[in-house]
């Protein structure tokens, strides 16, 4: 399997952190964030990962260099503009017609090689890999009659339950010919127009630990979560070694 990491972001909204380092080396308990997530890749059968790089793009290289250290191979695409999040994809050549695509950002425990297979399974063009992130008002909600300025609803201090993008994605290769080149073209571009063109687009739920490191209070969060985090990967993926083993094990070995 192939996955492409996005690396090329300035981290603006993590500052101070991100002030003179990027956002991929920023350190979560002893590791790089990005260390985190090329581990957990390589846990769960990824042996190849294309980094697309633009800020600071020769410290990531030097960082990681060709991944040999991490048991993978990594190779890099540079943007030599800006390009968002999903027009650096068509700078790269020979990509598999199924791929992974993902934030340098994350910390999370999913299973990747799950999420990959779910794709294959379902034939998609597109795969979005989505969390429902529950937001919290702080005051009472009043829904107004705009015509008569009336109170027709109110809530007192509600939770609402949205299903938000993880920045984790499974392509068909054909997704970037809807992508325009040499030009910024984000994920949200990317969505607004196959939507638009009603192609489909599939959705894996994923209800196990995820955290976007997008503010320093999400930093915070990931430094006292990481350990475990991480323990928790290594643990869930012995345990489906283990199932698999003795599924294998159940299977009535045929004579010839």
């Amino acid at each position: 399997m192939k996955a492409v990491i996005l690396a090329g972001g300035r981290g603006t909204r993590l500052r101070p952190y991100t002030t003179v380092i990027p956002k991929p080396l920023v350190p979560v308990g002893d590791k790089a964030v990005l260390e985190i997530l090329l581990d957990n890749l390589r846990i769960h059968g990824i042996n190849e990962v294309i980094m697309c790089v633009n800020h600071y793009a020769e410290l990531i290289k030097a960082y990681f260099g060709d991944g040999s250290r991490y048991g993978l191979k990594i190779g890099y695409s540079l943007e030599t503009t800006p390009l968002s999040t999903v027009a650096p994809l068509k700078l790269i050549e020979n990509l598999p017609e199924h791929f992974l695509v993902m934030n340098g950002d994350l910390l999370t425990e999913m299973d990747f090689a799950e999420f990959f297979n779910y794709h294959l399974k379902h034939d998609s063009l597109l795969t979005v890999a989505t969390y429902q992130r529950d937001v919290h008002v702080d005051f009472g909600v009043i829904d107004v009659d705009n015509d008569f300025n009336q109170a027709v609803e109110f809530r007192e201090k509600p939770t609402y339950h949205f299903n938000v993008s993880m920045g984790v994605y499974a392509f068909n290769r054909r997704v970037l010919d809807f992508v325009p080149e040499n030009r910024p073209f984000g994920f949200d571009n990317l969505m607004a127009t196959l939507l638009n063109l009603q192609q489909p687009i599939n959705v894996y739920r994923y209800d196990g630990y995820w955290l976007d490191i997008g503010r320093p209070a999400d930093y915070e969060k990931a430094n006292a979560d990481v350990e475990k985090v991480e323990m928790n990967v290594r643990n869930n993926f012995s345990t489906k070694l283990t199932e698999d083993i003795d599924i294998a094990k159940s299977v009535p070995a045929v004579e010839f």
